[in-house]
């Protein structure tokens, strides 16, 4: 076709343009990802009622090498994909598994989480139990890996262990590391993980005395177990480490070193990284030419509409009162880590929102708009079903753990009523004719502080949110252009407030570790 058809302006051919290439690029994406799993087996079980999940090559029928791969806080198995593909290619059993609490894993986790005789204690033992199952797939010999939360926890059963040949932790904290233990550790740091690149120099400086330890160099001797080594994978943060070549690439080769197997000369490594981004990116880019079929809900569009000067006290009174306030109030009442706080943090934000909205617009005349409450509920059910289908789905598939179980549910509905109550005000104040350009990214800045300040308020119950903070802005830039887009169509805020709040409830109950109250 050379000529456009008739009748169809220049902005359609861009949003169909677009669409193409979203959809080009979420398919290539899946296939590539799909192909992740190539020369290899996936088999479930389960070891004294933990979920796991085992790799192994498909052509080879030998006896191999055990590696028992544990993921980090708030992960899941199927983060660590991408070691336990690399690895089952390579000719290992690699085993995956959901800690207590995480995914797919019912039992909820005991102990408190910030004594080495709680939580730890219980993970530790957790462990055991699926390293003593793992070691029958295999011909005996064992290796761990873990990232993150788990490389302590794995530390301490390479120790209390003699059948453990080696451990690899990524993202390592752990004062359990001695000069002599675990057997051949190999600890990898990303390039931009500062403090948790110097705790890898200071494990390997344990055996590299009195020289300073450098990354990239192996100090002791392998054969004897006193192995030590510190890798630094360019370009990488606390996840990003997880898909970074050169971690595949470093933990392959001291497995091979640790367990006396040939080093493979061209190892065939799991990228599925570049792809998982590459899908994300074209789902974004889907989501502006299908807003385009959004029923239209309000004519002229409506919100607060509010300028820079009266937008000021709804964006610092929330985030500055919120934080104190919930300082004198019972914030413990799910069966998860600091969801319950969130939740309340949400609604409690939202609802001073919404008051000081009401305080600014006082006397103000209302703006007289036509507004369809059946097209507003069909705009948001399409908005909620596109999260779901277009990023949970692949996120679970690929990602981490994003479908909440049944046990999770409840906790779905509870952290939704907090997220309603947020959101709804929230898109509410920013939006709407006159509203200040880049209200949008304020208000989200300020419940960044606002987050900030709860954790310096009460660091030792809330750290957690420190963690997930970069996962929150993520979230925001999402799920904000989605916001952006539906309203531009839509003129009515609440079609994006509702689906946003859908969707930050689901990622709370699907994702945040349940414990025993």
């Amino acid at each position: 076709m050379t000529e456009r058809e008739p009748g169809w302006p220049a902005k359609a051919w861009v949003r169909l343009t677009i669409a193409g290439l979203a959809i080009v690029a979420i398919g290539v994406a899946l296939v590539q990802l799909q192909d992740a799993r190539r020369g290899v087996t996936i088999e479930a079980m389960t070891a004294e009622g933990t979920p796991m999940t085992v790799f192994r090559p498909v052509q080879s029928g030998a006896p191999a090498p055990v590696v028992v791969i544990a993921h980090g806080f708030a992960g899941s198995q199927q983060l660590m994909q991408p070691f336990a593909v690399t690895l089952a290619r390579a000719g290992y059993v690699a085993v995956t598994f959901d800690f207590a609490g995480h995914g797919a894993n019912p039992v909820p986790l005991t102990g408190s989480i910030s004594r080495e005789d709680g939580a730890t204690r219980r993970l530790v033992q957790e462990s055991g139990h699926v390293v003593d199952r793992a070691k029958g797939l295999g011909d005996g010999r064992l290796a761990l890996l873990g990232h993150s939360m788990a490389t302590d926890i794995i530390v301490r059963v390479a120790q209390s262990r003699a059948d453990i040949a080696a451990t690899v932790a990524v993202s390592m904290f752990s004062p359990a590391v001695t000069a002599t233990s675990p057997r051949n550790l190999l600890v990898i740091a990303g390039e931009w993980e500062g403090g948790l690149r110097r705790e890898a120099l200071r494990a390997v400086g344990l055996v590299s005395a009195p020289a300073p330890p450098e990354a990239g160099v192996t100090y002791g001797d392998v054969a004897a177990g006193t192995a030590r080594r510190a890798a630094v994978s360019p370009r990488a943060e606390h996840v990003g480490v997880l898909y970074n070549e050169a971690s595949l690439r470093e933990a392959l080769a001291w497995l091979d070193a640790s367990l006396d197997r040939p080093a493979a000369a061209n190892p065939d490594l799991d990228s599925r990284g570049v792809w998982i981004l590459l899908l994300l990116a074209g789902v974004v880019l889907l989501a502006w030419p299908l807003s385009a079929l959004l029923p239209r809900v309000a004519s002229p569009p409506v919100g607060a509409g509010l300028g820079w000067r009266r937008i000021a006290l709804p964006l610092i009174l929330p985030a500055l009162l919120t934080p104190i306030l919930l300082r004198f109030v019972p914030t413990t009442f799910l069966p998860v880590i600091v969801g319950d706080y969130l939740a309340v943090h949400f609604a409690a934000y939202g609802a001073l929102t919404a008051l000081c909205v009401a305080f600014v617009q006082r006397g103000r005349d209302r703006l007289q708009s036509e507004m369809s409450p059946g097209r507003l509920a069909v705009g948001t059910l399409a908005l909620m079903l596109f999260g779901l289908v277009a990023l949970a789905w692949p996120v679970h598939s690929f990602v981490t753990a994003f479908v909440p179980a049944g046990h999770r549910l409840p906790l779905f509905a509870a952290t939704l009523a907090g997220t309603l109550i947020y959101f709804l005000a929230d898109e509410w104040l920013t939006r709407g004719e006159g509203a200040a350009r880049g209200a949008f990214l304020a208000s989200k800045l300020a419940f960044l502080i606002s987050l900030g300040l709860a954790v310096a308020l009460d660091f030792q119950r809330l750290f957690f949110l420190l963690i997930i903070v970069p996962v929150i802005v993520l979230f925001f830039l999402v799920y904000g252009l989605f916001s952006a887009w539906a309203f531009r169509r839509s003129g009515h805020p609440f079609m994006a407030g509702i689906a946003n709040a859908f969707a930050f409830a689901w990622a709370i109950a699907a994702t945040f570790p349940l414990v025993a109250r």
